[in-house]
């Protein structure tokens, strides 16, 4: 199975830092995995404005489709202004209706209050739904006092709690390596 560990926004070192930390977790659990970390600020973003997808840069086109095609994800965002990343929004808004339907998702974020792991809650959460991902339901949410200057995870309740998910992500994929993708209904 192909994993992608996407870190969602253009700025900082945190979401790296906590995706590189999953995947070693991951890679513990099932060393099989393919594992990728798919990295925002590596691609030229363009807002969807209803052109035709040929017409955007063949950076965010090569994105798109990387996404698409795997088998699961580990998304990662850093909260901003009570809100996940636009550019973040953005890359879904760009994906097939189907394209992520009953692959095993987890979701890490982090935020500067210890309020906004609710944003995880009240909008990617909905989003992950809407496009029918098998989402594990022990998301981490870390604040910058968990991390040290140079952006290492200092807190080890976190480092738990991100070795948990890995465990329980790693048993969704064997889930969703059994679920048909085709659905009995049409939508």
């Amino acid at each position: 199975m192909k994993i992608l560990l996407v870190d969602g926004t253009v700025l900082g070192r945190k979401t790296g830092a906590i995706l590189e930390q999953v995947q070693k977790y991951i890679a513990q659990f099932d060393s099989s995995l393919e594992l990728e970390i798919l990295t925002f600020s590596d691609y030229q973003h363009e807002i969807v404005d209803g052109r035709p997808f040929e017409q955007y840069n063949e950076g965010l086109q090569e994105m798109v489709k990387k996404i698409e095609s795997a088998d699961g994800y580990i998304f990662a965002t850093p909260i901003f202004q009570g809100s996940i990343p636009g550019v973040l929004k953005n890359a879904f808004d760009f994906l097939h209706p189907k394209a992520l339907r009953y692959k095993p998702v987890s979701i890490v974020a982090n935020g500067g209050t210890y309020q906004h792991h609710l944003v995880v809650e009240n909008q990617l959460k909905p989003i992950l739904d809407y496009f029918r991902c098998l989402v594990t339901p022990n998301y981490v949410y870390t604040h910058s006092s968990h991390f040290d200057a140079d952006n290492n995870i200092t807190d080890q309740n976190v480092q738990e709690r991100l070795q948990e998910l890995a465990r329980v992500f790693v048993k969704y994929c064997e889930m969703s390596k059994i679920l048909p993708k085709e659905t009995i209904d049409q939508h």
